[in-house]
């Protein structure tokens, strides 16, 4: 029988001596996690444990004051530049046009000559006409002699009435065939003097239409060249019927007032006192048309032109105005996050006038009151928020083209 020693030498080892390879791997496995999560740590808390304790400061938001001030109640609408006047030059009397003293697209003066239509026959007309004058005025001379002498004779008996009468009755035919002449004379000159085509108005040119060396006549034709007076220009638009009221109260004291922002980057916004109003509501859209002039110097605006217009109508005195930004709605309307203590409570406010940008509100508001204006889906009423640098509110396009929007109570205030 074997003994002790032959089982320690050629005989299975004892359990309690026996490790399994896969035990082993496992182990080394999970403490290289736990290396790896340990170093993650380090270097997200900065090597330093409390971090991760550290609780968030509060929903961040920015935040404006609410103001109290004047308000313009505005309007936005669309208008079109009109020219304060056009006119299509025509021809007054039949001819051939022989030349023009412009090029297309210049800029006249009211009396500038602009065209030249062959004046010879103009010319020769005027001549007859003095010459029948000359005639004409010859015969009366002498039939107003012989009235003399027949007043002359009749006095001492030596002629009949009917013959005195008869001198009379020449010398006065011959004296209006001398007015006819004589207004003969001035239409001929008159014509000779259309044969000159000037510019009626100051103003800017267009394309030319009847080219040198054509025939023109002076019925009912084709315009020459279509003028058009830039300076100044006005300005055409309409607002809804619903703002006629405050369109009447306007005075010269205090009109309505129109402002523009043309396209150039480089242009003023342009502003003009509103100085027609039509005397007719359009009753296809509901709007009445109101006309403003501008003196437009650097002819930034050129008729057919459309541009945006703010519109004027009056003022609320001692509003409350926040920006549109901070403006909410729910259920129960429009409401505004006020800030106190570092915590935003629900404050809800009516709506007296949106311009787009700003709007004024009335409520339990006082001035002065912070007003979350971004940030305000993250704010939980009575909680605590974090007020981050103040950032302007910008307005979106839709915003610079929305109207007035009015709130339950109407415009309300002052002019």
């Amino acid at each position: 029988m074997p003994g002790p020693d032959d089982r320690r030498v050629g005989g299975p080892p004892p359990a309690e001596h026996v490790r399994h390879p896969r035990r082993r791997g496992i182990l080394w496995v999970l403490a290289a996690v736990g290396l790896v999560l340990a170093a993650a740590g380090y270097r997200h808390f900065g090597g330093d444990p409390r971090a991760a304790t550290v609780a968030p400061a509060g929903a961040p938001v920015r935040l404006a004051r609410v103001e109290r001030r004047r308000m313009a109640l505005t309007a936005h609408t669309l208008g079109t530049v009109i020219a304060e006047s056009t006119v299509q030059v025509r021809a007054r009397v039949e001819g051939m046009l022989e030349k023009a003293y412009f090029r297309e697209g210049d800029f006249v003066r009211k009396g500038q000559l602009l065209f030249q239509i062959d004046p010879r026959p103009f010319q020769v007309a005027l001549q007859q006409a003095r010459a029948t004058l000359e005639r004409d005025q010859a015969l009366l001379r002498n039939a107003r002699r012989d009235q003399r002498r027949y007043q002359r004779l009749f006095k001492e008996n030596s002629t009949s009435v009917q013959q005195l009468d008869a001198a009379a009755a020449n010398a006065d035919a011959l004296a209006a065939t001398v007015s006819m002449d004589q207004a003969a004379v001035s239409s001929a000159r008159l014509n000779l003097t259309y044969a000159q085509i000037r510019s009626p108005i100051d103003g800017k040119t267009g394309p030319l239409l009847v080219q040198p060396g054509n025939m023109v006549s002076g019925t009912p034709s084709a315009a020459l060249v279509t003028i058009a007076q830039l300076r100044p220009v006005k300005l055409s638009f309409s607002l809804p019927q619903s703002d006629y009221a405050r369109i009447r109260a306007a005075g010269p004291s205090d009109p309505l007032l129109a402002t523009i922002d043309p396209a150039g980057a480089r242009e003023r916004a342009l502003s003009a006192p509103v100085d027609f109003s039509s005397n007719a509501i359009d009753t296809q859209s509901g709007t009445i048309e109101l006309r403003a002039t501008f003196p437009n110097g650097r002819l930034s605006l050129l008729p057919g032109q459309t541009v945006d217009v703010t519109v004027t109508l009056g003022y609320l005195r001692d509003a409350l105005v926040v920006p549109r930004a901070a403006l909410n709605y729910g259920a129960d309307g429009p409401y505004l996050f006020v800030v106190h203590a570092g915590r935003a409570t629900m404050r809800p406010v009516k709506v007296r006038f949106d311009d787009g940008q700003n709007v004024a509100v009335a409520g339990s508001l006082a001035a002065g009151e912070a007003v979350v204006v971004e940030g305000q889906l993250r704010v939980v009423p009575g909680e605590r928020i974090h007020a981050m640098p103040r950032a302007p509110v910008r307005m979106s396009p839709g915003d610079r083209n929305r109207g007035p929007q009015y709130g339950p109570d109407g415009p309300g205030g002052q002019r």
